[in-house]
């Protein structure tokens, strides 16, 4: 899946309406462009190893970066000082093993621990840090609930809880204990396909696959679909839910021996809640275009925007890329950006947003 983003720049809309068929939502707002548009130039992270292979993800918890590979050849995750990026160990070992990872979707800092998660194995992994502070040692693996369907994302919670995604169609995310136990799920596909809702549902819940990120400071818990462009907010405080829908609208497929085969574009790759806003990697590509682009020897995987949105969902700035990128890792305090980009030697790129 390999694309570049091109977008029209139209006047400035959004609005809030209420809904009233969806008991869950607050409100459902549509936007069609962005009041500010910024161009941003990237700075390359020089690193002391040449681990990576695809670098999809980048997280930073106090003094520690720590970035998956999903194609990692001995191991998943790889540790580095933050924010001077030197390589300091790699963890979450690949292979058949009873404590080695089958695959890898996420890693997530909790402000004490590192947790991961294998949707193979359907087992979270708790890590620590050595006293030595530069290894992470695994300490403990949660096997997920068998009514939960192949987790692919999750965040923890303040309450020690889990939230992962619901793939069976019938709601939207799961709410799981510390032990791995299902407690309940909640929310609903805000999807106007009335046909999909009634006779395919897990297809549907597959077409709208999200990224996920959720900030404890302010209780807001983000999603953001893979395919077509629609953002989710759910205020965990107040239980308000916003959804907005961007020029591209709600994801598109068919069905194919039950399972949902997209048809219309890549929407948005990973998604971080900060303190103050939300920020989402963008592509918006359809797959036409990118099998054409695929057969012209045109191969470049990831998102060349970066949106930016309130904490309420309204549209605040749009960041336009010299580079494609997949994950984000935002540093408000610092004013910059950290992103990975799978089609270069050098895949860490630092862009500042101070001023702009």
């Amino acid at each position: 899946m390999r694309h570049i983003v091109y977008i029209s720049s139209i006047i400035f809309v959004f609005h809030f309406i209420s809904c009233s068929s969806k008991s869950d939502v607050s409100a459902i707002g549509t936007y069609t462009d962005f009041p500010q548009e910024q161009e941003l130039k990237a700075k390359t992270i020089l690193l002391d190893t040449a681990l990576f292979r695809y670098p999809f993800r980048l997280h930073i918890g106090n003094d520690k970066a720590v970035v998956l590979d999903l194609h990692g050849t001995d191991y998943f995750f790889h540790a580095l000082s933050y924010p001077d990026f030197h390589y300091l160990s790699s963890f979450g070992k690949r292979g058949d093993a009873p404590q080695d990872m089958l695959s890898a979707e996420n890693i997530r800092w909790n402000g004490a621990f590192w947790w991961t998660l294998d949707a193979n194995k359907s087992e979270l992994t708790r890590f620590e840090l050595a006293l030595s502070g530069d290894s992470l040692l695994r300490q403990e693996a949660v096997n997920l609930d068998k009514d939960i369907l192949r987790a692919l994302d999750f965040v923890m919670c303040e309450d020690s809880t889990f939230i992962i995604p619901d793939y069976s169609g019938d709601n939207r995310f799961c709410r799981v204990d510390r032990n791995g136990k299902l407690m309940y799920k909640f929310g609903a596909i805000p999807s106007v396909n009335e046909d999909a809702l009634q006779n395919a549902r897990p297809a549907l819940a597959q077409a709208w696959r999200s990224f996920i990120d959720y900030n404890p400071q302010n209780g807001v818990f983000a999603a953001v679909t893979q395919l077509g462009e629609v953002l989710e907010i759910y205020n965990l405080k107040d239980s308000t839910h916003v959804v907005c829908i961007g020029p591209h609208g709600e994801p598109e497929f068919q069905v194919s021996e039950g399972y949902g085969i997209p048809t219309g574009i890549m929407g948005f790759s990973d998604v971080q809640v900060t303190d103050n806003a939300i920020y989402a990697v963008f592509h918006g590509r359809s797959f036409q275009e990118i099998a054409r682009n695929a057969q012209k020897g045109t191969k470049l995987d990831g998102g060349q925007y970066i949106y930016v949105f309130s904490l309420n969902g309204e549209p605040l700035k749009k960041y336009v890329l010299d580079h494609y990128v997949c994950g984000i890792s935002v540093d408000e305090q610092r004013g910059v950006i950290y992103v990975t980009d799978v089609n270069r030697d050098e895949p860490i790129l630092e862009y500042s947003i101070k001023d702009v």
